[in-house]
């Protein structure tokens, strides 16, 4: 008799430790008529996020990358919030100097729901107004 084998949950560099969040910023676009020298709003909202989760161990679980192009150039400063089995939402029109902060706010209350759907009025007040996708979980 033969039994069926599972596959072996992944491992590794790839691998997401469960309750994963993983906050993408992009970092190339820029305000319409900004310094094109300057460093971008996105650029400096990804160094924010950076050092607050390096400063803080309980934020273990969140993880934040420097992403090219989120494609939302008209809505600069832009993130996207996704985890495992949860739906990923893109915001834009963030402020790179207040944001950080609401952000990993945010980013816990989305870690505790099941499916990343956060109660619309327990949204902060950026991000409710910031939303430009809801992009349904990978299966």
């Amino acid at each position: 008799m033969t039994t069926a084998t599972q596959p072996a949950p992944a491992t590794g560099p790839t691998a997401e430790p469960p309750g994963a969040i993983r906050l993408m910023v992009c970092t190339t676009c820029r305000a319409s008529g900004a310094d094109p020298d300057a460093p971008r709003p996105g650029a400096r909202l990804h160094a924010a996020l950076e050092d607050a989760i390096a400063a803080d161990p309980a934020l273990a679980h969140l993880s934040v990358e420097p992403v090219e192009c989120l494609s939302v150039c008209k809505r600069p400063c832009t993130v996207a919030i996704s985890g495992p089995d949860r739906w990923t939402y893109v915001y834009g029109d963030l402020d790179p100097d207040t944001a950080a902060a609401t952000l990993i706010g945010f980013a816990g209350q989305y870690r505790a729901t099941g499916d990343g759907i956060v109660t619309w009025r327990e949204r902060p007040d950026i991000i409710r107004k910031g939303v430009v996708a809801r992009i349904p979980p990978l299966r």
